[in-house]
């Protein structure tokens, strides 16, 4: 049973007449005879009686007439529902990201994306690079903004470097103001706000105190990005975070650079090299490396002022 042969034998069964019909759906009357025929073959029973040019619905045409038309409206819905996706009218991105990423750069790209393609669902994923790995890999995730470079056990991801940003370390005002720049060196020590395992931030820190040849002490750790600023604007110690973070905290913090050659982070943009993503992940992709071209243009244009 094709779908042609419904279209065809809905259009009979409305007009109740062959020549008629047959005009109605574009073709000749001859092959719409013939595909009626081959229908009634198929399914075998006659769908019409035929009496001196006269066209009646059988009792096999009546039982007939309310299904095709459902699976015409049916096959007519999941057109438009396809045509929709494929122009961006509707459909989903499931995007994962690193918490400090939530906060500094998304808001402003995806606001930008919403604005292109407002029938667009996002649903963002929040955790640190390996988890977000992970749920790429097993396919909860169609793309994710991950610290380069991946570990040497990641699955077959491919990735696309989006930006680099200093880390900067943070403390209260009311706090004594530490030497600036500062030096990783000048940490030992010093109390620090700690982000949990399996935060980047975390291990980047540590990594760096432990080539000075120290291990960090903690006042608090095993917090989230919020809750690091948090404690930190109560006083109980500094942190390590990256500088787009700080740019957004307002001025309810100090924000001290570090010492060269500092600590520097790579975001890279990541998807399953296996599965090419959905339409509307690919338009968020390019979005967000437009933006950040964009933002470059803008930054080199400022230098070349000064």
């Amino acid at each position: 049973m094709q779908l042609q042969q419904l279209r065809y034998f809905t259009a009979v069964a409305e007009t109740l007449h062959f020549t008629r019909a047959a005009e109605r759906v574009h073709v000749s009357q001859p092959s719409l005879s013939q595909q009626i025929r081959a229908l009634e073959q198929e399914l075998g029973a006659d769908l019409f009686r035929r009496a001196r040019g006269n066209i009646a619905l059988t009792d096999a045409g009546h039982a007939l007439l309310p299904l095709a038309r459902r699976i015409l409206a049916d096959t007519e819905t999941a057109r438009h529902e396809v045509q929709e996706v494929a122009q961006l009218r509707r459909g989903r991105v499931r995007l994962g990201a690193t918490p400090s990423l939530c906060t500094g750069l998304l808001p402003q790209v995806l606001r930008t994306f919403h604005d292109l393609h407002p029938g667009i669902e996002i649903r963002i994923e929040e955790s640190g690079s390996h988890d977000l790995v992970r749920e790429l890999a097993r396919g909860a995730l169609d793309l994710a903004l991950v610290v380069l470079p991946l570990p040497s056990s990641s699955p077959a991801l491919s990735t696309v470097e989006l930006l680099r940003e200093d880390l900067v370390v943070i403390s209260s005002p009311a706090a004594p103001a530490p030497p600036a720049p500062l030096r990783i060196a000048d940490l030992a020590g010093e109390p620090l706000v700690m982000f949990r395992h399996g935060y980047d931030l975390r291990e980047l820190t540590v990594a760096a105190c432990r080539a000075e040849g120290f291990e960090p002490s903690y006042t608090v750790e095993g917090g989230e990005m919020d809750a690091v600023l948090g404690f930190v604007r109560a006083g109980l110690g500094v942190a390590v975070v990256p500088a787009m973070v700080a740019e957004g905290v307002g001025g309810d913090l100090r924000v001290t650079p570090l010492a060269g050659p500092g600590l520097r982070r790579t975001i890279g943009l990541a998807h399953r090299s296996d599965v090419a993503p959905p339409r509307a992940a690919r338009e968020l992709q390019r979005v967000l490396l437009d933006s950040r071209a964009e933002e470059g243009r803008q930054t080199a244009s400022a230098s070349t002022r000064v």
